[in-house]
């Protein structure tokens, strides 16, 4: 499997991606798969781990690094705008329909966390992309109107709201609007916050575990309001007949978000269960990822009719 550093254009905005491909170099075209990151995370975390496993099956893969995040352009910096993210996993599908490792009819779109809820809607208005796979799927619109669980005072939000207007007022005062810290100072406060979803999401992006030091630890308050408005699984439906899987840990309390996307769907789908995995676990531990990753190369090599096995 070899590894190199690309960059594409989303919208006018330079994004940095990882193009890896399988050894030995193919005959011809291969099937690919653009592999996009979590809401906070970068291409050399989970979505680096998933597009290089599923290159050493004989995929063509690709992760890139969200606008305005990571080491890809675009002002301000840490913002989370759900239409640029939807806008990204296209520009990477044209990116892979121009490289001659990738067969262009035959991409399909891996979403993890929060880029498992755009990939949904990326896929209904994007018919190059003919199957769509998610892990630990969540509509980050959800997660900060509801919480992670579901269950969040909804006062919550609209708190954040008035925050994200007075930086507003204040950016536009010349003054500094500040931004939305993601992640609190020790784990224990993280717990207190969040819950155990909330310890493990701090476990994994701010220790040695997998910290790194272009993942977001904060987001542009501008983020708030744009994804007040934003529902990734509205439009589910424009999937069509393409086929989709749902990977999803029997442990992740945001699981209910799979669950609701899936019951969305009008064509063929699988929901497929990993048992004893929380939301985090399938970022990277091993015993949970490599049942997942089994799961991902069997469905591709299906539905992008992979002819070499």
């Amino acid at each position: 499997m070899s590894k190199i550093e690309v960059t594409f254009d989303s919208a006018g905005i330079t994004l940095a991606g990882h193009l890896y491909t399988p050894d030995p170099p193919a005959d011809g075209p291969r099937p690919a798969i653009v592999v996009g990151h979590p809401g906070s995370g970068v291409k050399e975390q989970t979505a680096g781990l998933y597009a290089s496993r599923l290159a050493e099956q004989g995929f063509v893969t690709l992760a890139f690094d969200a606008a305005y995040q990571g080491e890809s352009g675009g002002r301000p910096r840490g913002l989370e705008d759900p239409a640029q993210r939807i806008e990204d996993l296209k520009a990477a599908v044209s990116f892979l329909t121009a490289r001659p490792e990738a067969d262009a009819d035959r991409i399909g779109l891996l979403g993890i966390c929060a880029s498992g809820g755009y990939a949904l809607p990326a896929t209904g208005s994007d018919h190059r992309v003919k199957a769509v796979a998610t892990v630990s799927a969540v509509d980050i619109a959800r997660q900060f109107r509801l919480g992670a669980e579901g269950g969040q005072d909804p006062a919550v939000f609209q708190t954040m709201l008035d925050a994200a207007a007075h930086a507003r007022t204040a950016a536009a005062r010349g003054a500094d609007p500040g931004t939305l810290t993601l992640f609190p100072d020790t784990i224990e406060q993280a717990r207190e916050l969040g819950g155990e979803h909330g310890a493990e999401g701090f476990d994994y992006y701010c220790t040695p575990r997998a910290r790194h030091p272009r993942s977001a630890t904060f987001f542009d308050w501008t983020s708030i309001d744009k994804m007040a408005t934003f529902d990734a699984f509205a439009l589910v439906p424009l999937i069509g007949q393409r086929p989709l899987l749902m990977i999803v840990g029997t442990r992740a309390v945001t699981s209910w978000m799979s669950v609701e996307a899936f019951q969305k769907v009008v064509g063929p789908k699988e929901i497929h269960w990993i048992e004893g995995a929380s939301h985090v676990d399938l970022y990277d531990v091993e015993r949970h990822v490599g049942p997942a990753l089994e799961k991902l190369t069997s469905f591709f090599d299906r539905t992008l009719e992979r002819s070499d096995r």
